[in-house]
């Protein structure tokens, strides 16, 4: 199985994620990266935003944001297991 990857962006961190991302790297079960730049500078000027599985997870706060994330885990894992129970009844 693989581990989910959490990209955060360092120019990010003035919302304040760089303390979401040390929770997750503790973690194992995550596999959590940081960039110089992940390339959406609007959203990175606006709000905390994070990359889960190349997915733009954003939020008003940090701790929304790590909610969001968690939420967004849950989600990605779900449609996973929807997909491989079709596959299975095909």
């Amino acid at each position: 199985m693989f581990k989910p990857m959490i990209e955060f962006c360092a120019s990010n961190m003035h919302h304040g994620t760089d303390k979401i991302m040390k929770k997750f790297e503790q973690d194992d079960a995550y596999e959590v990266t940081e960039y110089g730049c992940l390339g959406n500078c609007g959203e990175c000027y606006l709000s905390p935003f994070a990359l889960v599985d190349g997915t733009i997870v954003s939020a008003e706060t940090v701790e929304e944001l790590y909610d969001n994330i968690l939420k967004s885990l849950d989600q990605q894992q779900a449609d996973r297991e929807a997909l491989d129970k079709l596959l299975e009844d095909l």
